[in-house]
């Protein structure tokens, strides 16, 4: 859900896209898992939401970390989309990584399907729809963009989970912030799920609050 510059990445754009796409895929297991793990093991909603929380924040931070000095650890269209617009990655490695991610998030709610002995695509109709949880989108995901673009890269595998963490709870959509995480969790009829209709509301509320993010980024460091 996060990326770096990727010109300090050792060269190798195979190695760095194959590394999107796993991260990716293993990204949305968490999710749609551990999603579908805390269903049956509770049936209060908030135990469920904080549970699939930490399960997705804490494999986030592992991904982050080892993926971080291969492919810079994107994992996220909108933030590849920031690195594009600030030159920290070419166009064509960044839709290179759309391309990796995108597949990567399907495949990866297959595999959690499989794990749980459900079938291997059950299209979702989870209602997420209404401007307050499109609003919340824009938050979350402005929040992270600013945050990658702000802190000291050293620290991001902490940081970063840990945005991600505090939005799941405060924000009305549970901060998907994700454009290939919401087309993977289309996948799903299950407690991560969401609609076909609302995702493209979701992924233009994303996308806006990356730019927006990246702006407020871009101001605070002129201002320093």
């Amino acid at each position: 859900m996060l990326s770096f510059d990727t010109r300090t990445v050792p060269s190798g754009a195979t190695k760095a896209v194959l590394t999107e796409a796993v991260g990716t895929a293993t990204l949305l297991m968490a999710i749609v898992g551990s999603g579908i793990a805390a269903v049956g093991l509770t049936d209060d909603a908030g135990l469920q939401l904080v549970f699939n929380a930490i399960a997705t924040v804490a494999v986030l931070g592992v991904l982050v970390a080892v993926a971080l000095p291969i492919s810079g650890g994107s994992f996220n269209p909108a933030v590849t989309l920031a690195d594009v617009v600030q030159h920290k990655v070419s166009l064509r490695r960044g839709a290179a990584y759309l391309a990796a991610q995108l597949g990567g998030a399907v495949l990866g709610t297959v595999v959690a399907h499989l794990m749980f002995e459900q079938d291997i695509v059950s299209w979702s109709d989870a209602d997420r729809g209404g401007w307050g949880r499109l609003l919340g989108e824009l938050v979350a995901t402005a929040g992270l963009v600013a945050v990658i673009a702000l802190v000291d890269r050293a620290v991001l595998p902490l940081v970063v989970p840990g945005w991600i963490l505090g939005a799941y709870l405060f924000t009305s959509s549970t901060s998907f912030a994700n454009p290939a995480v919401t087309v993977g969790r289309v996948f799903t009829d299950s407690f991560s799920g969401i609609a076909g209709s609302d995702l493209p509301w979701f992924i233009v509320a994303q996308l806006v609050g990356a730019m927006l993010g990246l702006g407020l980024a871009l101001a605070l460091k002129e201002d320093s």
